[in-house]
């Protein structure tokens, strides 16, 4: 019988990695000297989530959706994707900004003979005074200006830059050049895809290789979206225990959930597995069974599809994002 699943987090130390994945959410992870992402529930070749409790504690991701198909991810998903896992949730401490990159569409990777695209959303969890990111471009941009950008140096002349606070949400569909900014913690919902184009690296050197790492200008210049958008920040309504939804898009539907009180939830009418992220405060989630999982700011909990009821008792409030796929 499949139940709430928690996983393994497996950590990623980063150039521009920090400490707030051990000071803010309480993880530590040893030895690295710092960690830049954490990976929570994950499907990518060499970065397997393996199940942290219960009875399957120790399978992995991939050998449940190969053994339990449609119960694990829903009829639909599974016609869709196989025996692949759809989605990869991350946590992102950026100490030091993040290159400026770009993610190919699924058209491009498939060409490219690498798996899916990749289109992404981040929710803020904790930002530094000041802190901003980039998403897309402050102008309409031509192909030929992106390249004498890159080439004269000038590319963060022509990038749209935001300030960015505690429940913002921005969505990225493949092909929007960004980066995230010096002094953010978030989470992050993508697909399952871990190709990235990277465009410039402020010139960073790395410690231990004394070079700088690679980039990767000329596999971006396709893969860029040049078109320039009026607002580049989702817009949602933020209500008290009320679920709201914040991104719809053809791989992944996000609520943000902010509750001071139990809220029941059916999901028998949603034909895919749900994950849940806890991004503020903490909670408990008890499904049939006796099933019991405690989760806190910065934890996770997979929801198999066949699993169509909990409840979500929270420790005085929480904030949770809640995504699935449509």
């Amino acid at each position: 019988m499949l139940y709430p699943l928690t996983f393994e987090t497996i950590y990623k130390d980063k150039i521009w990695g920090g400490q707030k994945i051990n000071t803010i959410l309480g993880k530590d992870f040893s030895p690295l000297p710092n960690c830049g992402e954490t990976w929570e529930v994950s499907d990518v070749e060499g970065n397997v989530s393996v199940v942290k409790e219960g009875s399957l504690q120790g399978k992995t991701l991939r050998e449940l959706v190969e053994q339990y198909k449609e119960e694990l991810v829903g009829k639909h998903v599974y016609d869709q994707y196989g025996n692949r896992f759809p989605l990869l949730i991350k946590f992102i401490d950026a100490n030091d900004d993040l290159s400026i990159q770009v993610h190919p569409d699924d058209a491009l990777a498939a060409k490219r003979n690498s798996g899916f695209g990749k289109t992404e959303m981040w929710y803020i969890m904790q930002a530094d005074e000041g802190a901003k990111l980039n998403s897309g471009f402050n102008r309409e941009v031509t192909k030929e200006e992106y390249v004498q950008a890159v080439a004269d140096n000038t590319i963060q002349d022509i990038l749209n830059i935001e300030p960015a606070q505690p429940g913002d949400v921005f969505f990225l569909p493949a092909g929007r050049v960004h980066y995230i900014g010096k002094g953010l913690l978030l989470a992050e919902i993508q697909q399952t895809s871990d190709t990235t184009y990277r465009i410039y690296d402020f010139d960073r050197v790395d410690a231990t290789t004394g070079q700088k790492r690679e980039l990767h200008t000329d596999l971006a210049v396709d893969a860029i979206d040049y078109q320039h958008y009026d607002h580049y920040k989702t817009q949602y309504e933020k209500k008290l225990n009320e679920s709201v939804n914040a991104v719809t898009s053809n791989y992944f539907v996000t609520n943000v959930l902010n509750f001071e009180q139990e809220v029941e939830h059916d999901y028998s009418h949603i034909d895919s597995f749900v994950i849940l992220i806890c991004v503020g405060g903490s909670l408990t989630i008890e499904a049939a069974g006796g099933y019991s999982v405690p989760l806190k700011m910065g934890q996770c909990a997979l929801i198999p599809a066949s699993v169509n009821n909990v409840t979500l008792v929270p420790d005085g409030s929480m904030t949770v994002l809640e995504t699935y796929v449509p």
